[in-house]
């Protein structure tokens, strides 16, 4: 009885892990898929309500086709979506998510964190300052 339990225990575990895993590798797309300029200008205006795609092209100065192809890579991974209205495309947020991201994206900061005192494993060494990056 042990082992059986031993074993549904540790299935749990590998289930768990698989989960948390799957949800990181969620994340990762996410954060893949807003890595560009034009895709954080559209979450950007999305962030301020609907818009269509001809909304996006006054300002974006791209092609419309370029637009699509933004809009559907947003929409793949859950950002966004649209509704049709006659023969236009209307999009707006779905995430919540966005709205947190865009915030971290703007905020300004003042300087770096400081160095640590010293090594935390040897409880020795300095940290030298200002590197080359």
């Amino acid at each position: 009885m042990r082992l059986f339990r031993f074993f549904i225990d540790l299935l749990y575990a590998y289930i768990l892990i698989f989960l948390y895993m799957h949800e990181l590798a969620q994340r990762i797309e996410v954060m893949k898929s807003i890595a560009h300029p034009v895709r954080i200008a559209i979450l950007q205006e999305l962030a301020k309500g609907v818009k269509c795609v001809s909304d996006f092209k006054d300002f974006l100065n791209i092609s419309q086709p370029n637009i699509s192809q933004h809009l559907s890579e947003l929409r793949h991974t859950g950002l966004i979506d649209y509704f049709i209205d006659g023969r236009l495309r209307c999009y707006f947020l779905k995430s919540p998510f966005v709205l947190d991201l865009l915030e971290l994206i703007q905020k300004e900061y003042c300087s770096d964190l400081p160095g640590p005192e010293c090594c935390p494993v040897t409880k020795k060494g300095t940290y030298h300052g200002d590197r080359h990056r």
